[in-house]
């Protein structure tokens, strides 16, 4: 059974997902929590899974909750941040934060249900609708630059590799320039590069099963050194990495 924390300001908003949640055999909301110190209180009480984070609410705000969250060794639950997208330095401020998944708030019930299966699963997950805003940024300006080079999404010392916001607030100024390709993309092997490219078009492990004809077992291999050779936490800021050393380059 995966269990929820569903955390969100608006009764009705907790409401909803947990009717949308508790319907789906094999998930049950075990909590809910109204703003981020209830939310760090509550995770630490009842151990869920997956907590499904709304980013503005009163006292703390999501961001600090999460950012407390994936600090505190004691706490194994994945992060899922639920944003309208009202501001987009949100979205970068939660992958520093340490998020390990984003959906915007009129995503589909079904997406939902899914998004949470795959975090629970110990996965990561970037929405299409938030990969483009990924791309769509990196495109204007190096906003995001995924750092670290230990393992296992360590750095040197063991502390988890956060990536690295910069402030955007001057876009008057010339965009500063891409970082140039670090020396361990060398590292990669030809098939796992190929990997961070198809994880970079936002693809879930079975589709690039599919893609590379090759087994789901073999495609997280891949991944795990991927995300070991890189320092990389998870497959979120492996897009925004090959965005970033430009691996792929935006559309357009």
């Amino acid at each position: 059974m995966i269990r929820v924390l569903v955390v969100d300001d608006q009764s009705l908003v907790r409401a909803g997902f947990r009717t949308i949640l508790d319907s789906e055999p094999g998930i049950e909301v075990v909590g809910e929590a109204e703003d981020g110190e209830l939310a760090v209180a509550r995770t630490l009480e009842l151990a869920p899974d997956v907590v499904c984070m709304d980013v503005q609410m009163p006292n703390v705000d999501g961001l600090e909750a999460t950012r407390r969250l994936t600090a505190d060794p004691r706490v194994e639950a994945a992060v899922l941040v639920l944003t309208t997208f009202d501001r987009e330095d949100y979205l970068f401020a939660a992958l520093e934060a340490g998020a390990s998944g984003f959906l915007l708030k009129n995503s589909s019930p079904e997406r939902l249900i899914d998004a949470v299966q795959v975090l629970a699963g110990g996965e990561a997950l970037l929405a299409p609708d938030v990969t483009r805003r990924v791309i769509e940024a990196a495109r204007r300006h190096g906003v995001l630059a995924a750092g670290g080079s230990g393992s296992d999404g360590a750095d040197a010392s063991g502390a988890p590799v956060r990536a690295q916001v910069h402030d955007a607030g001057d876009e008057a100024s010339a965009p500063p320039a891409r970082p140039s390709a670090p020396p361990e993309l060398d590292s990669l092997t030809d098939r796992e590069r190929e990997v961070l490219v198809l994880l970079a078009e936002g693809l879930s492990n079975a589709e690039i099963a599919g893609r590379m004809w090759v087994g789901e077992a073999t495609v997280k291999s891949h991944v795990s050194k991927v995300l070991m050779k890189l320092g990389l936490r998870d497959r979120v800021h492996a897009v925004v990495f090959a965005y970033e050393h430009g691996v792929v380059s935006p559309a357009g």
